[in-house]
């Protein structure tokens, strides 16, 4: 899925998670930036090094051996486990931005045919890969998504906006 569809994605559910748990759990902005970090890793990195090193072509960081490694590791199920486990143990509590990370892995897995960056979810422990994807690229799968993004943002718009209203008419009350 593209990057900015992910931090919508994540930035939904974490709002949408505060609004049923009644409750500030998720951090928006934190589960937003996790919602899309595994990109920025596995791609970011070659993206500066070609910049800095004036390679700025598409061969230059695109088909290059690194992006694979990185993506590996930042679109693993295993990966992540470990590292939530690790800063749940070190903070003595869960720290929920970081199922902003899961969550763009679990997108990736159908969004991504088998051609094309498929998902190592797994990773390092096996090398399946989810084959029934379907690319996030086809014109039609991106006017499903972001319809769905409209009508799921909607909604936390009319949520907000009626809770904004009952909350003005309590405190307008006799």
């Amino acid at each position: 899925m593209d990057i900015f569809a992910h931090i919508l994605w994540a930035a939904a559910g974490a709002k949408g998670l505060n609004a049923k748990l009644h409750r500030r759990a998720f951090q928006v902005g934190w589960t937003a930036f996790f919602g899309v970090a595994p990109d920025l890793f596995a791609f970011g990195i070659p993206i500066a090094i070609s910049i800095l090193s004036g390679n700025i072509s598409r061969e230059g960081w695109y088909m290059h051996a690194l992006p694979q490694e990185l993506y590996n590791y930042s679109h693993s199920l295993v990966i992540w486990a470990a590292v939530f486990l690790l800063v749940w143990l070190v903070r003595r509590k869960p720290w929920l931005p970081l199922l902003g990370w899961a969550l763009h892995i679990l997108i990736d897995m159908p969004s991504h045919s088998i051609d094309f960056y498929p998902t190592p979810f797994l990773f390092p422990l096996s090398e399946y890969r989810f084959p029934y994807g379907i690319p996030w690229s086809n014109h039609w799968y991106m006017i499903i998504n972001y319809s769905a993004l409209v009508l799921v943002w909607g909604g936390i718009a009319i949520a907000a906006w009626r809770k904004r209203r009952a909350r003005k008419y309590l405190s307008s009350a006799p």
